[in-house]
């Protein structure tokens, strides 16, 4: 039978136990520290919440700033403006513009400058408190606060500054804010700053792993790379909304010159059953159970259209080349704008043409004033864009491809009689062409028969020249054209001759020289790329910077 201290052994060793478990002095000290602690955050997070609850109570202009209302039909309706029309606004004229904020800066409690961005036009807008739409202190950190690249709506009234701002492009104006919504906000953080991309890129043809990060100031550099990386945004900028107007507005002189010369608008396909014009440098896709390929030109269209009797046709539309070339000017997809036109007497008519469109488009670039306040813009990053010269005749410079060779020789630059001119000698003409002519627009005749399509037609006098021409600017292609062989049996000799020998009545070419066995007035035209008279004209050191979303053998993306 056990004793009474045999039973009071087991309770003796809960109570050692217990006091081995229980918290150390030290332990609860530091637990009634962190529950102090705790208590004075809550106390002061409620303080917080109730001095924001009562400033916005006491915010007299809360229904001024925010998110933007949602639209009701109760309402009246708004007009709005356009940063453009604040050139030549009134003073204490209220406006109502949706913009991006390009910058903020609060000045203090009671005052904040903002920089709001339109395409490439921007004003300076002041929020500052009181005045009489009672502008609390609330509204003005509000509104400094503003992540850039959001989108506003902003109501204010146009004021006349004391002196001109001379950080935007409206410097007569600025807009002293009575309202403020948010349309969309942008993220705090982003990939590159829209005010980084609008100073000048780097300036050299090709890329460089080794380009600075930081320019002589300290101020970030953003390559290329990076740039169409992040077009989205790189795409806002001044210079870029500018390139990419002009390139609108080349497209429009090229409409305007077709209509006023009687052109015919066409649309032809960019899929065909066979790699044609050649079978090199086209890109091969899946065609349901077949294959297909993207054409390289609409130039067997062109002719077949001129075959239906359609004395004159063009077209705008993009032009694919696979070919594998990472150069400052090279493009796998790129916009062309094409025509061809039935000969009267001599080829020399379409070549005369295609000068006299050339002319025309680009004396309309230097002389409308809208035109000229673009390249301004550009010329801001890229200096030079407005240097482009043209002869001070009516009539373009030509030369024969002779002539180019002799030239070349003469300032001790090797060309050959019967070879195409390389990119160096290109380049190399350009420059003589400007010294000698003061032109940056010119044309090259009679290139070998050698270098030229199938089609082209040869010289009746001499079957080692063509009746094919290039055009030109700033020693660069543009252009290239010729009078194209309109005789069945002629074309399809020409074919069978070609390196590597075509077969006229394969089902890639059938269709096309059918087109001549039932008879095709003569015909010419040209191809002009888009791209490359834009990046020349602009003197832009990559076509790339004319392109909104380029495609090249690395790049398939944006």
């Amino acid at each position: 039978m056990a004793s009474q201290g045999d039973n009071e052994l087991p309770s003796r060793a809960k109570e050692e136990q217990a006091e081995a478990n229980a918290p150390s002095k030290s332990a609860l000290k530091k637990a009634n520290k962190e529950r102090e602690k705790a208590e004075k955050a809550a106390r002061r997070q409620e303080l917080e919440q109730a001095q924001k609850e009562q400033a916005e109570a006491n915010d007299t202009a809360k229904h001024l700033y925010g998110s933007i209302p949602s639209p009701s039909d109760d309402l009246p309706a708004q007009k709005f403006s356009e940063l453009a029309e604040l050139y030549d606004a009134k003073e204490d004229q209220e406006v109502t513009v949706d913009a991006r904020i390009h910058n903020a800066r609060v000045q203090s409690a009671k005052l904040a400058f903002l920089v709001l961005r339109e395409e490439a036009h921007t004003v300076q807008a002041v929020i500052a408190e009181g005045g009489n739409n009672k502008i609390s202190r609330q509204m003005v950190k509000w509104c400094g606060g503003i992540n850039s690249e959001s989108i506003v709506r902003v109501t204010g009234v146009v004021k006349q500054p004391k002196e001109p701002v001379t950080s935007t492009s409206i410097s007569n104006f600025e807009l002293h804010v009575g309202s403020m919504y948010i349309i969309s906000e942008a993220a705090q953080v982003l990939p590159v700053q829209v005010k980084d991309c609008m100073r000048a890129p780097p300036m050299s043809e090709e890329e460089s792993n080794d380009e600075p990060e930081t320019d002589s100031q300290g101020l970030p550099v953003v390559s290329l790379n990076a740039r169409l990386n992040n077009r989205v945004l790189d795409g806002r900028t001044a210079a870029n909304q500018a390139i990419f107007q002009l390139q609108g507005g080349i497209s429009k002189l090229f409409m305007e010159y077709m209509d006023q010369n009687r052109f015919t608008w066409i649309n032809s396909s960019r899929l065909a059953g066979a790699a044609t014009e050649g079978g090199s440098g086209v890109f091969e896709i899946k065609y349901f159970d077949t294959k297909a390929y993207l054409t390289q030109s609409p130039q067997f269209f062109k002719q077949m259209a001129i075959a239906m009797d359609m004395k004159r046709v063009c077209e705008i539309g993009p032009v694919f080349r696979a070919e594998n070339s990472n150069t400052h000017r090279h493009l796998t997809e790129f916009t062309g704008l094409d025509f061809e036109m039935v000969i009267r007497n001599d080829y020399h008519e379409v070549l005369s043409f295609g000068e006299n469109l050339m002319l025309y488009i680009i004396r309309n670039l230097q002389e409308r004033a809208e035109y000229k306040r673009l390249t301004k813009v550009v010329d801001q990053v890229f200096p030079g864009a407005g240097d482009f010269r043209l002869p001070s005749k009516d009539s373009a410079v030509r030369l024969t491809f002779a002539e180019a060779v002799k030239l070349l020789n003469d300032a001790g630059i090797e060309a050959g009689e019967f070879d195409d001119l390389s990119t160096s000698q290109e380049k190399a003409l350009g420059r003589i062409m400007r010294e000698k002519h003061s032109t940056d627009f010119y044309t090259i005749d009679k290139f070998p028969s050698a270098v030229r399509p199938f089609y082209t037609m040869p010289d009746a006098s001499n079957p080692k020249l063509s009746n094919s021409y290039d055009f030109f600017m700033r020693g660069q292609e543009i252009m290239s054209g010729a009078q194209r062989i309109h005789d069945y049996n002629q074309l399809c000799q020409r074919m069978k001759a070609n390196d590597p020998p075509l077969d006229p009545l394969s089902e890639g070419f059938r269709h096309y020289t059918d087109a001549f066995k039932y008879g095709c007035a003569p015909h010419g035209g040209g191809g002009l790329g888009l791209n490359r008279i834009l990046q020349f004209y602009l003197g832009l050191p990559d076509i790339r910077f004319a392109t909104m979303f380029p495609r090249d053998p690395g790049r398939l993306a944006p």
